[in-house]
């Protein structure tokens, strides 16, 4: 029953969800600032509704934020429920993404497989972790050592406490990810144009009129701000706040080897999956790594880790390490949407960008072409912090 009514409210969500619908405006010119992961789904949302949009990008796209990023796909930690089924609806808006897209967006769905050594808390806490997503609807379940080796006949586990595995979770590369929506947006008629540099904007009356660029000055009817950590630097020039703060991730990338890898794999001490190309990508969990370097040193530390689970990594040779500022809003939930300030300013700064991009670019799209106010992103507008 919990699984058939968030089914129902997503559906409803994308089509009727919201309160002060007017016409679409499809020929509206937006100007989407930021060409990672959440502004490329938002131009390509946009442009499927057939408005006029310009995909603006400081370096090129994917470069930033999305680029470090480990890009699982999934809800299994995400709290309270309406976190959760936000980014839930992301993970369903990737599987509508593959239909439409096609092979060009390779999404590999082998699942999450999750262990946690034979500590009384750790246990306890996966447990019910677990048992609360399954009254959420998700599909999860706690596995023993036996369903383990068939699911990961690969993996030596080490100390085993116990397992859970999702089912319906995956990962992408996010930069293939991002570069296909840009490619994709572009043959809908986006103009995309990088390497192009915000410098300011135009103002008045309650509107954001233009914006200037390096590329020189450009009107618009809407402004989206989906400029990554850039974001609240940006808003700061129009006295609005988007506070982030700092949460940094390193990954080290191997060089490519034979593919044997289909699922992300979550042992105690590591995060773990390995790309279509061949990459082996891991780190150390998902705790912000502070003041550490992104070095050779500790990149061959966290492949060493994660051949200790993978005796197919033993070999692996160490490509290049990534240091990522992840988008963390200053109280770790997304904020999306318009300003009251300036109505005509939308913004998406978010962490889980990854998991929720396809959802929040079709809410967008809804937003800024229909005047919609989407229920599912009413605890995340930005004038929580006016």
């Amino acid at each position: 029953m919990e699984r058939r009514r968030f089914f129902q409210y997503a559906g409803m969500s994308v089509a009727a969800a919201y309160s002060g619908t007017l016409s679409a405006r499809s020929q509206d010119h937006v100007i989407v600032a930021g060409a990672g992961i959440i502004g490329s789904s938002i131009a390509y949302h946009l442009a499927k509704r057939g408005a006029r949009v310009t995909l603006l990008e400081r370096q090129r796209p994917a470069a930033g934020t999305t680029r470090n990023s480990f890009a699982w796909l999934n809800a299994s930690s995400k709290s309270p429920r309406a976190y959760y089924d936000l980014n839930l609806a992301g993970m369903l808006g990737w599987r509508r993404l593959s239909l439409e897209i096609g092979p060009s967006l390779p999404i590999q769905w082998g699942g999450g497989l999750q262990w946690c050594k034979p500590e009384n808390t750790a246990q306890e806490a996966m447990k019910k972790r677990v048992a609360e997503r399954q009254n959420w609807g998700y599909s999860v379940d706690m596995i023993d050592r036996e369903e383990f080796k068939r699911l990961a006949p690969y993996a030596t586990p080490g100390e085993f406490g116990c397992a859970n595995f999702a089912d319906q979770e995956g990962t992408v590369d996010p930069v293939v990810a991002a570069e296909t929506l840009v490619a994709k947006a572009r043959e809908l008629g986006v103009e995309v144009i990088y390497p192009c540099e915000i410098k300011s904007f135009r103002s008045s009356g309650g509107r954001v009129k233009a914006v200037d660029t390096s590329a020189g000055p450009m009107e618009a009817d809407t402004v989206v701000l989906a400029t990554g950590n850039e974001t609240e630097r940006l808003a700061r020039t129009l006295e609005l706040a988007v506070p982030l703060k700092v949460s940094k991730g390193i990954l080290a990338h191997s060089t490519p080897q034979e593919h044997f890898l289909s699922r992300v794999l979550m042992p105690p001490s590591a995060e773990i999956k390995q790309n279509v190309d061949g990459r082996i990508v891991t780190g150390f969990n998902f705790d912000d790594t502070g003041d550490l370097e992104p070095t050779e040193e500790l990149g061959r530390d966290y492949l060493k880790t994660a051949a200790q689970y993978l005796p197919a990594c033993r070999d692996s040779k160490l490509e290049f390490m990534t240091l990522g500022h992840r988008v963390m809003p200053k109280d770790n939930y997304p904020i999306v949407g318009r300003f009251e300030k300036y109505p005509n300013l939308y913004v998406a700064a978010l962490h889980s960008g990854m998991t929720m991009a396809p959802i929040i670019g079709q809410f967008a799209s809804l937003e800024i072409l229909d005047g919609a106010r989407v229920d599912m992103l009413a605890p995340y507008r930005p004038e929580r912090f006016s």
